[in-house]
């Protein structure tokens, strides 16, 4: 038990670290980045941002909540 549970840690660890640098790769990529648009969210729309900040938040978002699937996942898995 001790030892699925370091594991489950370290890539919950793993999957944070490696989004959280290409989030600060994000930053230093798009400061030269002219292309700006705004996003429209269901009441309000934001300010103007650079398409490629965008897409990237988009991404990144999607890899850490896509890390977390296989967690429970597993959990599923061991209560059938």
């Amino acid at each position: 038990m001790k030892l699925k549970m370091t594991i489950i840690l370290k890539r919950l660890i793993m999957n944070i670290s490696i989004n959280t640098t290409l989030f600060l790769i994000l930053f230093i990529g798009i400061q030269n980045s002219s292309n700006k648009a705004k996003v429209n969210l269901l009441f309000v729309e934001t300010v103007q941002l650079p398409i490629s900040f965008i897409i990237g938040t988009s991404f990144i978002s999607g890899s850490l909540l896509g890390g977390f699937i296989p967690f429970d996942l597993l959990k599923r898995n061991k209560s059938s």
